[in-house]
């Protein structure tokens, strides 16, 4: 059995359905590491404020949380490469909210999931502030009443938001900052592991063949400037 932490509330990345299984694309890629390797998967729900902790606890053994690799977090997990995916990070604003610049908003309030990686730098550097929640959900309800002028996310987020008529009336207007690859992890005293090296190979071949890009359409995303240019290093070139 291999444990899996994922997301439960980021759609399409990883969420529940309605029968309550877990869905998406890094749940695909996890079933897909399982079947390679033999396996069954259980997933396990995490977010971004404890999933560091449950990989070092032993709770869960890989990890694909929409994880941005960072030299921070490589002194507590090891992220597996080559990397699955890729973002940045910028603000989801009505449409009434006239800024194009970070510097029109500095001194506003925006919310913002806890323990997402770009909460601080976003602060330091663009003078906002961040009200921070533990999921997707409740950051949506405070913008909603008003709490916070907008949604600090990651522009992959905010992208799907921009296709469901649900958001209409919103837009992503400001330069996406800080573009980060994002990584699986496993626990640091796996890091010269079979297992290790097992999983990294598994996704050198989804990038390789494709698969990755598949994965993107099939769930309703647009394919990624990443993925297309990890497929294009990695894929077969005949000469």
């Amino acid at each position: 059995m291999l444990k899996i932490g994922t997301k439960d509330d980021y759609v399409p990345w990883s969420y529940r359905a309605a029968d309550g299984s877990f869905k998406g694309m890094e749940v695909d890629i996890g079933n897909k590491i399982a079947k390679v390797l033999g396996v069954k998967t259980e997933f396990v729900k995490v977010n971004s404020a404890n999933r560091f902790e449950f990989l070092a606890q032993g709770q869960i053994d890989l990890m694909i949380a929409s994880a941005s690799d960072t030299a921070e977090r490589r002194k507590i997990v090891t992220f597996v490469h080559p990397n699955y995916y890729s973002s940045g990070y910028t603000v989801f604003l009505p449409a009434a909210v006239k800024a194009t610049q970070w510097s029109q908003i500095s001194g506003q309030t925006v919310c913002a999931v806890q323990g997402a990686w770009y909460n601080k730098p976003a602060q330091e550097e663009f003078g906002i502030k961040v009200l921070a929640f533990p999921g997707t959900a409740e950051t949506e309800a405070a913008m909603t009443q008003g709490r916070c002028i907008g949604l600090l996310e990651d522009d992959n987020q905010i992208n799907v938001r921009l296709s469901d008529p649900k958001w209409a009336g919103y837009q992503m207007p400001l330069p996406i900052q800080a573009d980060t690859p994002w990584g699986m992890a496993v626990r640091q005293a796996d890091q010269s592991s079979p297992f290790y090296y097992f999983v990294a190979g598994v996704i050198s071949e989804m990038h390789r063949d494709g698969t990755l890009l598949d994965l993107e359409k099939a769930n309703g995303i647009k394919n990624s400037a990443f993925l297309i240019r990890m497929h294009d290093a990695l894929k077969d070139h005949i000469d």
